[in-house]
């Protein structure tokens, strides 16, 4: 018994408490509507969540968890999507035009025909046949950083 209590008291409070994303819901977005454009969404959990058609254009998502959900048709303009982990979701037909992905892990996720004109994927993880489509329809300037969007998805030239 004493044995135990020790080992209990050497383990931080934080360490003992720490869960996976998915059973948190801390951090989730309860109610998603169809207008969710220029809102605050920093780090914030979109998990297997139904954003088709939304609009997030100008949203601020820097550093949140869109995993498994689905973005078709959305208006992503101008949104921040830096350092998002985007595990596995669907961007099929979304307008991407002016978003920035810088530092994100996009991973498993699907871009077809969605409208990249402009966007900023510097150093963000993609598979390689979703960079290679992307780079075949890839040109513009992102306005925000300057970076043209064939160079920073590291297309051929």
């Amino acid at each position: 018994m004493v044995c135990a209590l020790a080992i209990q008291l050497m383990i931080p409070l934080s360490a003992a408490a720490i869960t996976a994303p998915e059973l948190r819901g801390q951090f989730a977005v309860q109610e998603i509507t169809s207008d969710m454009h220029g809102l605050d969404l920093k780090e914030k959990e979109f998990l297997k969540a139904d954003l088709r058609d939304v609009d997030l254009s100008g949203s601020d998502l820097r550093g949140a968890v869109i995993n498994t959900s689905q973005l078709q048709g959305a208006d992503l303009r101008d949104a921040d999507l830096s350092d998002v982990v985007g595990f596995a979701s669907r961007f099929d037909g979304a307008d991407l035009r002016g978003a920035m992905f810088t530092n994100a892990m996009l991973m498993q996720s699907r871009f077809t025909e969605s409208q990249i004109d402009g966007a900023d994927f510097t150093n963000a993880v993609l598979d390689l046949p979703q960079q290679r489509a992307l780079c075949s329809r890839a040109n513009g300037v992102n306005p925000h950083t300057g970076m043209a969007t064939r160079e920073s998805l590291g297309c051929r030239p």
